[in-house]
């Protein structure tokens, strides 16, 4: 897949695009994707998406702006696992918020990017003051020659699949409804790096997993797998925190303990799929009540696991 930063002054060839922030890759995005590359294939031109960095709420209320649910790179690697073959990748600042909405047709899809067909989801809106919108495009695509179509919302379980509903359901340890609106586990990933050491010396050595996102989407300890530890996937418990018990106001923590694992994994790049919340992350009187702690979480977790096997054999 090819990735581009900016928009070029004149396209090169026509593509088929399709416009958003893409966080978390749901089955919304999916079905636009699905659209996506169909427009392609008929008209034999490049699936393209176009995506903000950083999102634009992250640039108008960084204070306020929603946890982000995929990081730039998870993000990148949904788009290719679903078969776009270019992304372009937009600086979103205050001279791109201010292109007016007639000239991000013109300038912008048409003439930078040679758009041939367009599709958005039915409640975009896009140029300065969010003037543009999905009447617009139709509007202009006779007289700029390109095809344009609204994709009508994706329900699931009677809610509209999006961004929000995803983060509403990891927040609330909602896991299962998660993954239906995902369509795959909620998932994060990084590079395994040094910790503090402290898993190791009570007992339960962790793997702490670097994360690039704004802030967790999710909160408390976790029945996990893992992907890139070893070959195929390695169960575990996860604690996405601060570690109230050993910092006070400390970073949000990624840490997995795996299962009957002594390999050393420093500078692996895994994947941590959630399935199961366990409980909420606690603050112990000592170290020895949290040692006991973690003790009965990966009893429950192994536990979990123990009964999705038995469901599976029934």
């Amino acid at each position: 897949m090819r990735i581009t930063r900016g928009i070029p002054a004149a396209a090169t060839s026509p593509v088929a695009l399709t416009i958003g922030n893409f966080d978390g890759v749901h089955l919304g995005h999916r079905a636009m994707l699905d659209e996506l590359a169909r427009a392609a294939r008929r008209l034999t031109v490049p699936a393209c998406v176009m995506i903000f960095e950083p999102q634009p709420r992250e640039f108008f209320a960084p204070d306020v702006a929603p946890a982000r649910l995929t990081s730039l790179r998870e993000k990148l690697e949904l788009l290719e696992a679903s078969g776009v073959n270019h992304v372009h990748v937009c600086r979103f600042n205050y001279a791109f918020a201010q292109i007016a909405a007639q000239d991000f047709i013109e300038r912008v899809l048409v003439r930078g990017l040679g758009v041939r067909w367009l599709q958005v989801g039915d409640d975009f809106r896009f140029g300065a003051r969010r003037a543009g919108d999905f009447v617009m495009l139709k509007r202009e695509a006779p007289r700029l020659g390109y095809e344009v179509q609204a994709l009508p919302s994706v329900m699931v379980d009677g809610l509209r699949v999006s961004s929000t509903a995803v983060r509403n359901a990891l927040a609330a340890g909602e896991l299962a409804r998660a993954s239906r609106l995902l369509g795959r586990p909620y998932s994060i990933s990084g590079r395994v790096v040094r910790g503090d050491q402290l898993g190791r010396k009570l007992g339960f050595p962790t793997a702490n997993v670097q994360m690039k996102h704004n802030r967790a989407p999710l909160e408390g300890i976790f029945a996990v797998e893992v992907r890139g530890a070893a070959e195929g996937v390695v169960r575990g418990a996860a604690s996405v925190g601060v570690r109230p018990t050993v910092k006070v106001q400390g970073a949000v923590v990624l840490e997995v303990y795996l299962f009957d694992f002594k390999e050393e994994i420093y500078g692996n790049h895994v994947r941590v799929d959630f399935l199961h919340k366990l409980r909420e992350e606690q603050k112990y009187a000592d170290l020895e009540v949290l040692k006991h702690q973690i003790a009965l979480d990966v009893e429950n977790a192994q536990k979990f696991f123990s009964s999705v096997e038995s469901r599976k054999a029934g």
